[in-house]
């Protein structure tokens, strides 16, 4: 019965962090540049893991009290991720010899870091995906909870290392400075498009 329950969250888990948004691409964009990709795989895992924790001890019955809380992530996430989609957009356009994998400055780690938790945790679509709805479909096991999560917990992980550190194998194409214009181009409509997606209420 355990092994069932942990499997069906990780399932469940794999089928909701896969889709693209703010965090995957900015995995994908440090894994490329290999820069930090541990620590950020790391806190994206374990944000993750403590979002997973609250949502099935029960934690979604907060936003109930909290009416406010809502809108607050909602429009703080948009704005954020408004300014994130800028500056892909300012570094697409930028010259070729500082989107080159070797010419472009290296950012520090607690800079990084600052914008991995940003992109984690003022992202509501966040919470919805692991408090929100893993939280309610782990109602469904009030005997092996503690497996479901662990299994979503897993998935958590496995996808964010698997995508930093696979993201390697990508790098002889991200060495024509074109690449990197496209791949920041692209992180740029991803991020406007889910803040978008947040204002409208989506």
């Amino acid at each position: 019965m355990a092994v069932s329950v942990y499997m069906t969250g990780l399932t469940i888990g794999l089928g909701l962090i896969v889709a693209i948004g703010a965090q995957n691409a900015f995995v994908l964009r440090q894994g490329l540049r290999n820069e930090h990709v541990f620590a950020v795989c790391l806190a994206c895992s374990a944000s993750d893991a403590l979002l997973i924790t609250l949502g099935v001890t029960g934690f979604q019955r907060v936003a109930a009290f909290l009416p406010w809380l809502d809108p607050a992530m909602r429009y703080g996430g948009a704005a954020f991720l408004l300014w994130f989609g800028a500056r892909s957009l300012y570094s697409a356009t930028r010259s070729s010899e500082t989107l080159e994998a070797g010419a472009m400055g290296v950012s520090s780690l607690h800079r990084t870091l600052a914008t991995c938790l940003a992109l984690t945790w003022l992202n509501p679509h966040v919470y919805v995906d692991t408090v929100v709805l893993l939280g309610t479909v782990s109602t469904q096991f009030p005997d092996a909870g503690v497996s479901f999560a662990a299994g979503a917990v897993t998935a958590s992980f496995l996808f964010f290392f698997t995508l930093g550190y696979g993201a390697t194998r990508l790098r002889p194409v991200f060495a024509r400075p074109s690449s990197w214009r496209v791949l920041e181009a692209l992180i740029a409509v991803t991020m406007w498009a889910i803040a978008w997606k947040l204002l409208a209420g989506i």
